[in-house]
């Protein structure tokens, strides 16, 4: 029997704004789901551009061992990336599809229909959808086939406007996530009540996954874990 197939998804967008600073995606956001779910499943990873997907140098934290080990020896995962274009039409053949955070996808896949239209197929098909950070911000804007929002009247969360406000860059985002996560879902946005805390929501029978912010990586690996197997056990 063959393992579960989980789609990974990466930005392609690797300036930060007009602020001359790069972005991409975020390292601990991809190495501690990848470490949960790599055992286990079989991941694919793409991009909407393919190819080599931009890391945030930002992200980079040597002390994590988890990322450094993910930095050392996985690069290819990153480098050599699917092109998103060519999974449409092919949820049957996945069990879950993942959003990487980082800047990046506040700037492509927020507006990206092919990226919408897969997650429809998936959430249709009856997969599990997930994010984590500003990975939500690919889920913000997605709509079922009947119009209305994927996160409709659906409890959702994802890098709050606090911790935005944090990192000094709220002025360089082409919105706030929060906001939109909240007006969007119909005023379900939820939030850890301490900025940078773990929080991750599951919503939707199990089906909708998402997480507030980098702290939150491990945990949405795991409730993807647990959706897709049905109980979590040991991963050692």
């Amino acid at each position: 029997m063959s393992p579960p197939k989980v789609l990974f998804v990466l930005t392609s967008h690797s300036q930060l704004g007009d602020t001359g600073k790069p972005t991409g995606w975020y390292l601990p956001e991809f190495s501690h789901p990848y470490d949960v779910l790599a055992p286990h499943t079989q991941i694919t990873v793409a991009s909407p551009a393919g190819g080599e997907a931009p890391l945030d140098p930002s992200s980079v934290d040597k002390t994590d061992k988890s990322s450094a080990a993910f930095l050392e020896h996985k690069e290819t995962l990153w480098k050599h990336t699917e092109k998103l274009s060519s999974f449409v039409g092919r949820a049957q053949e996945f069990d879950a599809i993942f959003y990487v955070g980082g800047h990046g996808p506040m700037f492509d896949l927020a507006g990206d229909e092919t990226s919408h239209k897969i997650i429809r197929e998936f959430y249709e098909a009856g997969r599990i959808v997930a994010a984590v950070c500003h990975g939500p911000a690919a889920l913000v804007n997605a709509k079922l086939s009947d119009g209305s929002y994927l996160i409709g009247n659906s409890p959702v969360t994802g890098f709050s406007n606090d911790e935005e406000d944090t990192t000094g860059l709220t002025s360089a985002m082409p919105f706030r996530l929060e906001t939109e996560l909240n007006k969007n879902s119909g005023g379900h946005f939820q939030k850890a009540k301490e900025a940078w805390g773990e929080h991750v929501v599951i919503a939707k029978g199990g089906r909708l996954i998402t997480g507030q912010n980098p702290a939150s990586a491990k945990a949405v690996g795991e409730a993807i874990y647990e959706a897709i197997f049905g109980e979590l056990v040991s991963k050692t």
